[in-house]
């Protein structure tokens, strides 16, 4: 869900930021009202419940069958049959799993941080961390891209102020509240690399919260502090002034130290601890890093060669930044928010995902777009006794610069092998398909199978991420939109004797399956969680992998050739990120009411896959689906 921020609500913000009144009884007194609000709020949300265990393995029966031939689903059958029976080991998981959440406030959490994001061992570049593009720009003028930083770092600091006071308006999805947790965590948040798996610093979570950012440029690192020593941020001009100095202090560019965070994670684990313990500077600057309230790098102009158009080659500015020859190396990708403004216009940001999903990210994007273009000038009073940007130092040692020279390397690989094609289909948009009575997501998601049909001619094993904020500390489950259904609608589509109102029957069925499931996944009974908490209940009490996990059903059905999300946003971006198996597509899209965003990806050395083929598959079964829609509906009269 995307926050919709009342008129009132933002006047009064901006009035309490414009008087200086933080500090006055009455402020104090709001807050504490918020903070009892907020705190109703989240005491009011249910536990994360533990799905039934025979229907869910019903409803995984049903989800890999149009992903099996005949003899590998008897298999999976019998094996399924097996775990479920009474007294077999799944009945016996189950009752542990049950035992675990009553005494959790979220059975899954830890174990999903973990899972997804901790125990991940390769590079959070392009495998983890999502691109999010703003509306694009074009800075004629150095000046004009450092004052579009200050205002878009005065509308984050803005937000974060929201966040701070728990003054944002409170999620809730058809009327029941959502869970708020994850907001806290994006500012002031890091990554810090470990064996075997990785640690998160929480700022915002401590007493005394940072009040600097880190701005990078030419590969250098600033900590520059977006606050007084009074307490009060930096407005507009103290902030362009603070982005001056930092450019006249990084004038040649320097060796690419950010792109050490691109490694995979063992490999960074053991580089970092090295550059750590080589010279108290380091450590200092590395602390400096990891605490800062968010990173705003300010990068130079890369030609867009060979990139489909201008929307995509910001996109993989924001995923990647073109490999160190370009803007990599002026990151740090262990930072949950990067704020990026280059020197041509492009602006956008890239986000380590451990701490957050999509939708607070896209909600504070659509606040600061917003700050940006209603707001003139300075929006509050200059701040008092402000310090100077502090140059980060690093003394690197031999075995560093070997780190950073594999780090180079590894990269361009990375680089080389991302393709990506994001376009916006302007034929009809959410609008559209809300007239029809179809649900826009499930829409659009049979558009993706069907259009992975036509490439491939079969439906492939499909993650589209849901949203379990209906319960304490929720994140994701997910839709697995290959379906029967979903199979059946491709093969009609594609069949050119079929009548057109027969395809638009078959349209419907398959939409209302996916909305079906989808309804399931958002309140907690969904499959794939689940057998996440089975597998390491068993793990944690010293049993062996059961042999479910190791079945043809689960490895091909956990096979995600569709990695696909919606992520909505009231403006015109879209969020982009790569595939999440190598033979496979990443399919991001953000419905508007006339048009869709999307985002997609491939890998060049699949030979099977590419992302221009599934654009122009995509654009054809939209139009496909929208006429088909549209003729049985003639038909009819």
């Amino acid at each position: 869900m995307i926050f919709r921020f009342s008129k009132s609500l933002l006047k009064q913000v901006d009035t309490v930021l414009s008087r200086h009144l933080f500090s006055s009884s009455s402020v104090r007194a709001t807050s504490v009202k918020m903070n009892e609000k907020f705190q109703a709020h989240q005491q009011s949300l249910p536990r994360l419940p533990v799905p039934p265990l025979h229907p869910s393995l019903e409803k995984y029966l049903l989800s890999v069958r149009p992903l099996l031939s005949e003899e590998e689903y008897h298999h999976t059958e019998k094996i399924v049959k097996e775990f479920g029976a009474p007294g077999g080991l799944g009945v016996k998981l189950h009752t542990m799993l049950k035992e675990k959440a009553k005494v959790t406030e979220n059975w899954l959490s830890d174990w999903w941080l973990d899972s997804a994001y901790m125990e991940f061992r390769q590079p959070v570049v392009v495998y983890s961390s999502p691109g999010l593009v703003f509306p694009l720009k074009d800075f004629n003028t150095v000046e004009r891209q450092l004052r579009y930083a200050a205002r878009l770092v005065a509308g984050a600091l803005n937000y974060k102020e929201l966040i701070d006071s728990n003054s944002l308006p409170l999620d809730s999805m058809g009327g029941q509240p959502l869970d708020m947790s994850q907001y806290s965590k994006i500012f002031s948040t890091c990554r810090i690399p470990g064996y075997p798996k990785d640690g998160l610093y929480y700022g915002n979570l401590e007493a005394e919260k940072p009040k600097h950012i880190v701005v990078a440029h030419n590969n250098h690192y600033f900590a520059v502090d977006v606050y007084g020593n009074d307490g009060k941020p930096l407005n507009e001009s103290q902030l362009l002034a603070q982005f001056k100095i930092v450019l006249e202090q990084s004038v040649y560019p320097k060796c690419p130290i950010g792109a050490l965070t691109t490694l995979h994670r063992d490999n960074w684990a053991k580089a970092y601890k090295r550059l750590r313990k080589y010279d108290s500077k380091n450590k200092f600057s590395l602390q400096k890093i990891q605490t800062a309230i968010f990173l705003l790098c300010l990068d130079k102009a890369v030609p867009d060669v060979g990139a489909l158009n201008r929307k995509t080659h910001v996109a993989l500015q924001t995923i990647h930044g073109g490999g160190v020859k370009g803007n990599a190396g002026n990151r740090w990708y262990d930072k949950t928010i990067q704020f990026i403004v280059g020197e041509d216009g492009v602006v956008g940001l890239t986000y380590e995902h451990s701490p957050a999903e999509g939708p607070p990210i896209t909600s504070m994007m659509d606040h600061i777009v917003d700050y940006i273009e209603r707001t003139k000038g300075n929006k509050w009073l200059p701040s008092s006794a402000i310090n100077e940007p502090q140059k980060l130092r690093f003394r690197l040692s031999d075995e560093t610069m070997e780190d950073i020279a594999e780090a180079e390397r590894d990269l361009d690989n990375i680089v080389t092998d991302l393709e990506m094609s994001c376009f916006t289909y302007e034929a009809y948009g959410k609008d559209f398909v809300k007239s029809q009575r179809l649900s826009p997501d499930s829409f659009i998601q049979m558009a993706i199978q069907l259009a992975f049909y036509k490439i491939h001619n079969e439906i492939a094993a499909t993650y589209e991420s849901a949203s379990s904020r209906k319960f304490l500390h929720g994140r994701t489950e997910t839709i697995r939109s290959a379906s029967m259904e979903a199979l059946d609608f491709c093969k009609l589509m594609t069949d050119k004797v079929t009548a057109a109102h027969t395809k638009a029957a078959a349209l419907r069925s398959a939409v209302d399956a996916h909305k079906e499931y989808t309804m399931q996944a958002i309140n907690g009974l969904g499959i794939d969680r689940l057998l996440l908490g089975l597998r390491k209940v068993a793990l944690e009490n010293g049993m062996n992998v059961p042999d479910l996990f190791l079945d043809t059903g689960y490895t091909t059905s956990t096979h995600f050739k569709l990695s696909t999300s919606q992520v909505p946003s009231k403006i015109d971006a879209f969020m982009c990120y790569g595939p999440l198996v190598p033979d496979g597509y990443g399919c991001c899209y953000n419905p508007r009411p006339t048009s869709i965003n999307f985002g997609l990806s491939a890998c060049n050395s699949s030979p099977e896959t590419h992302s221009s083929k599934f654009m122009n598959a995509l654009i054809e079964s939209l139009t496909e689906m929208h006429d088909v829609v549209v003729q049985s509906q003639k038909a009819k009269l």
